[in-house]
């Protein structure tokens, strides 16, 4: 059968996700993609592997039989890459990473230069996507490995095929308009009440960690805009607009004549690398994830 790994791993994620558009948001692509990928691969295959019902699609039989084929087609094919890397004498070959903009902005450019310098046979590209999706793209096989962001409250997903590897921990403190809060050194998320918040939505994962601390003591926190872009976000408080908690990281994306108070809550977020279990071991793999390890030394258990 003449098919490839990403017609093989779009059906797979079809099957896990259920629908075209949740498998394209898994790997990556444009629902219209998946559905390219799924359509060569019947003609591969030479049988129907999917059927419409309604506005829905669902597997045929063929298709159900041939996805659980792909996941061990593609596990070997995970193991014969690693068996082919631990054949050469260098650490060489291509990556595919994930990453959200602040890591993008701060954690990549040292790690790259170091790499080019310990590593100049391996090859890093880099995909930037939603942090909250970059578990579902190490899962699906996107990407090898990827950074992202979790929170002791609002744990990501936790599943066999991927490992997760804290990098290190920042502390949050709370941003505020330059002069608001004169003379304050420390506030308590209670002292909060009255000021508004700029946040991301109560979907995401930093949203809901925010706001189950607030809830933690005994505030809700008064939103009156939701930003995902944290530039964005430090542009409206040294507007004037409202609050936000902040990380040293976050603060690097952008300089901003903003006042940054220390919360006397301890709320944290954890940066992580992800890896799929299947490629952990791969030489390349492992070289790139001891690399974001060294870059990341400085910074570990940060607290303002």
């Amino acid at each position: 059968m003449d098919w490839t790994s990403a017609q093989l791993r779009s059906l797979v994620e079809l099957t896990r996700r259920g629908t075209i558009t949740a498998a394209a948001q898994a790997l990556g692509y444009t629902p219209g993609g998946v559905s390219q990928q799924i359509a060569a691969l019947e003609k591969a295959a030479g049988m129907e592997l999917l059927r419409r019902v309604g506005r829905r699609v669902e597997l045929t039989d063929a298709g159900r039989t041939l996805a659980c084929h792909a996941e061990r087609i593609l596990s070997t094919e995970a193991e014969a890459v690693e068996a082919l890397e631990r054949t050469r004498h260098e650490i060489s070959g291509v990556l595919q990473v994930g990453l959200f903009a602040t890591a993008a902005a701060e954690i990549l450019p040292p790690a790259l230069q170091e790499v080019r310098r310990v590593h100049p046979g391996l090859t890093v590209h880099s995909r930037d996507m939603d942090v909250d999706e970059v578990h579902r793209a190490v899962s699906s096989g996107a990407v090898d490995l990827a950074l992202g962001v979790g929170y002791p409250d609002v744990p990501m997903p936790r599943e066999p095929a991927v490992r997760v590897r804290q990098l290190y921990r920042e502390r949050f403190a709370l941003a505020v308009p330059a002069g608001s809060l004169a003379g304050r050194e420390v506030i308590g998320l209670a002292d909060t009440q009255d000021l508004g918040w700029i946040l991301p939505s109560p979907g995401s994962y930093y949203g809901r960690a925010v706001r189950t601390a607030c809830r933690r003591a005994g505030v809700e926190p008064r939103v009156a805009h939701e930003v995902t872009d944290t530039a964005a976000t430090l542009a409206l408080v040294e507007a004037g607009i409202g609050v936000s908690t902040v990380t040293d990281l976050m603060l690097s994306l952008r300089a901003s004549r903003l006042d940054v108070v220390r919360l006397r809550e301890r709320i944290e977020r954890h940066i992580v690398v992800l890896v799929r279990s299947s490629a952990e071991h791969r030489p390349t793999v492992a070289a790139l994830v001891e690399v974001l390890q060294a870059v990341s030394g400085p910074r570990r258990d940060t607290a303002r």
